[in-house]
């Protein structure tokens, strides 16, 4: 039976009785993967960022128009030389243990998130001190103008600059934290967590959202349901019967192949969820071989077909999906194709074949992690092992389950003492949208993203970015960095794609947005 068919024949059984999503107070919603940690610096996956929007807040939001509004903070000063900061907090925010939020909260949590944020890392190198100045008030003393500092709070992509309390902040940012006390709207319930199967959340009655309309994550985060259920389905049968038989009310991420059966059903709605869409991404160990050598990385560039890994990802409809000769988001001002050419065009497999063994490579296995529980990952790691087995490597096809993927791909070890050498996933549009922002694209060694690409001369394109004075001179660094970045091969962009998302129409207020938003949506 064909794959798409066996979907749909599975998503339309009835499932055996579960709690159904009954009652305006409470929303039960299916996560894109499992939440396997709570910690929004020490872990760098979307789900973890989407369970910290409900239990943390942030200073400044970005709103639709991808603009910083004020959240947290009620105002900000800059000294005419751009080197002194001052931020006032909102008075009157609280803590889900009740205690006040003081600026030393900020500024604590601050320099946990500086340690892991690119962004982060570039204000720190610019910092002489940060100190609160009373309870609502803190300072920044730069030795260096940074005037992109208020862009930085207000991003929406990992690790985001949550404001947690003082002693929970001052927690190592390479350890895990051990309490969930947050500022934001929802409190986590850690009695009723069960990773791999339920995560709760609880209002928060406390919480002051601000006055404005909400937008995207600026403005009054205003919850209308007071407990937030997420039910953790990697199987997408599971996932379409209990959406359609009303056990869930809202599943983030269904698959192309069950889209069609959905769209069919008048008690749901199915629209696109992200209008910035996904990048897909093959992300390699640069400390290990075969991937140290450049050659195999320049070697697998020239092979890989995107088209491949977007039918495999989206599916057939070409208003999913695009080729991405980039490392930025289509349709956005940095967007540039400049060096791009070597993904377009007629695939190199006999010159790639070549390369891969003038690198001498020995046979090795390399280790592919696999994260089967999401069919993102596990569409695109399936292309791969066809690819490099036609490169004349050996696969090591390592099926597990994404958590422990994001444990492992942190491992420097050898791939043959438990480490790693290469894994899918992608980057959300929002990500990507310039080389400060965009996390991946670093090439700072031990401080870059898992894998730990070093290049001082695509470093160095990146920090012309941070120092072009005119919108010209930006762009002129954008087009430099994506070049240089191809050359380099830090990754290797794999296309990119649209998402659905799926909610019963007894719920309102659900949008199109980068991560699920769930203030200002409604049960009836």
């Amino acid at each position: 039976m064909h794959r798409r068919t066996l979907l749909q024949a599975a998503a339309s059984l009835a499932l055996p009785a579960q709690a159904r999503a009954q009652g305006t107070g409470v929303l039960r919603f299916v996560p894109h993967a499992n939440l396997a940690n709570v910690d929004p610096v020490w872990g760098f996956q979307y789900v973890v960022r989407n369970a910290s929007l409900l239990i943390w807040d942030t200073l400044y939001g970005i709103d639709r128009q991808l603009r910083p509004q004020p959240q947290m903070a009620e105002n900000h000063d800059v000294s005419h030389d751009g080197k002194i900061w001052t931020f006032r907090l909102r008075p009157g925010l609280m803590f889900h243990d009740g205690e006040p939020v003081r600026a030393r909260d900020a500024v604590a949590s601050l320099r946990r998130w500086m340690a892991r944020d690119t962004m982060g890392q570039v204000i720190a190198a610019r910092l002489d001190a940060m100190e609160a100045v009373d309870d609502l008030c803190f300072r920044l003393r730069l030795s260096r103008p940074f005037p992109r500092l208020v862009s930085a709070l207000a991003k929406a992509n990992t690790p985001m600059a949550f404001i947690m309390p003082e002693r929970i902040a001052s927690t190592d940012p390479f350890k895990q934290i051990q309490e969930m006390i947050g500022s934001g709207p929802m409190r986590f319930a850690e009695d009723e967590w069960v990773p791999g199967s339920r995560a709760v959340f609880r209002r928060f009655a406390d919480y002051r959202p601000r006055d404005e309309a909400a937008d995207w994550l600026a403005g009054g985060k205003r919850m209308l349901v007071d407990r937030l259920e997420w039910h953790v389905m990697p199987d997408p049968a599971t996932a379409a019967a209990a959406l359609q038989n009303g056990e869930v009310d809202w599943w983030e991420t269904p698959l192309p192949d069950v889209v069609p059966l959905l769209k069919r059903n008048r008690s749901l709605a199915v629209d696109i969820a992200d209008p910035l869409g996904n990048l897909g991404t093959f992300r390699m160990n640069h400390l290990h071989p075969p991937f140290n050598d450049v050659r195999v990385r320049r070697a697998v560039q020239m092979a890989l077909n995107q088209e491949d890994y977007m039918h495999a990802v989206a599916g057939d409809d070409p208003a999913l999906w695009m080729p991405l000769p980039s490392f930025f988001t289509p349709g956005t001002p940095d967007y540039t194709e400049e060096g791009g050419h070597v993904l377009n065009g007629p695939r190199r497999l006999e010159e790639a074949r070549r390369l891969v063994a003038a690198s001498g490579y020995n046979g090795d296995p390399v280790v592919l992690l696999v994260g089967m529980d999401q069919p993102i990952m596990k569409a695109q790691s399936d292309v791969t092992a066809d690819l490099l087995g036609r490169l004349g490597m050996k696969v090591d096809y390592v099926a597990t389950d994404w958590g422990s993927v994001a444990t492992r791909r942190a491992r420097k070890d050898p791939p043959s003492r438990g480490g790693w050498n290469l894994f899918h996933t992608y980057y959300a549009g929002i990500d990507c949208l310039n080389p400060g922002s965009f996390n991946a694209l670093a090439t700072t060694g031990d401080k870059a993203a898992f894998g730990w690409p070093k290049s001082e001369a695509v470093q160095a394109t990146i920090d012309a970015w941070y120092e072009a004075p005119t919108p010209e001179d930006e762009q002129a660094a954008v087009r430099a960095v994506n070049t240089a970045s191809m050359d380099f091969v830090t990754y290797i962009p794999t296309g990119f794609f649209l998402q659905h998302q799926a909610w019963r129409t007894n719920l309102s207020g659900v949008a199109r947005a980068p991560f699920p938003v769930f203030w200002g949506v409604a049960k009836g």
